[in-house]
């Protein structure tokens, strides 16, 4: 225990020293433009999230580990948003990068369903991604009046794990409750992109793409069940 306490230890500290000297270099080439040292605080918070997720990858065989991803992807992502802006100068990147941290946090949930081998997990997984694919949609096109359309994918978000789970595990009940909230999904996308003039022609072509790839998700279904 203690030899893999120590190697834990050492492989952070040598990624802390590779980022400082990554920043020391772009320091030098940037001559002073980039900022004093005090700049690199945030390799702190990148080496904290280090911390948290090296030890499920350095002992696969202690499966609980894997929960550590969930607190540790959001913190190393937060240090990497903070490290850029800190080196840039540039701290309005927040304005639009801000749902990174969302999806970092159901990138976590993941890599914790694949490490714990839960996968109910992937439910909070699809919530929390879709919806920060949403908000980094609007951020970066500061269409948030699209959220009067876009609110609808909820049922997707919860619908769509409950399918791929019924499908894996073969329970139909399951099958049919995350088909039923895909379907009222498409259904009210397609409606409110259509009825909502205020938003993107282009969110009526996705509508219309949902439903084709749901109709042909259904026939493909039926021909490949069992009598």
């Amino acid at each position: 225990m203690e030899k893999r306490i120590s190697l834990l230890f050492g492989i952070t500290l040598i990624v802390l020293a590779v980022l400082a000297l990554g920043g020391n270099l772009l320091m030098r080439v940037g001559e002073g433009a980039i900022g004093r040292s005090g700049q690199y605080w945030p390799l702190l918070v990148i080496a904290a999230g280090i911390l948290f997720c090296l030890p499920p990858i350095l002992y696969r065989k202690m499966t609980g580990l894997g929960g550590l991803y969930i607190p540790g992807v959001p913190v190393l992502v937060t240090g990497l948003l903070l490290f850029v802006c800190s080196l840039t100068g540039n701290w309005s990147l927040w304005s639009v990068l801000w749902p990174l941290e969302v999806l970092s946090l159901a990138l976590g949930f993941i890599l914790a369903a694949f490490f714990l081998h839960v996968i109910w997990l992937w439910i909070p997984a699809s919530i929390i991604g879709i919806n920060g694919l949403i908000m980094l949609f609007c951020a970066l096109t500061d269409m948030w009046n699209s959220w009067a359309v876009l609110w609808t994918l909820e049922f997707l978000a919860v619908g769509l794990p409950l399918l791929v789970i019924g499908m894996i595990r073969r329970i139909d009940g399951l099958k049919l409750a995350g088909l039923i909230l895909c379907s009222i999904a498409v259904v009210c996308f397609t409606v409110m992109s259509s009825v909502i003039s205020s938003v993107s022609w282009l969110f009526g072509l996705v509508g219309a793409g949902m439903i084709l790839l749901l109709g042909i998700f259904l026939v493909v279904s039926a021909l490949l069940r069992r009598s």
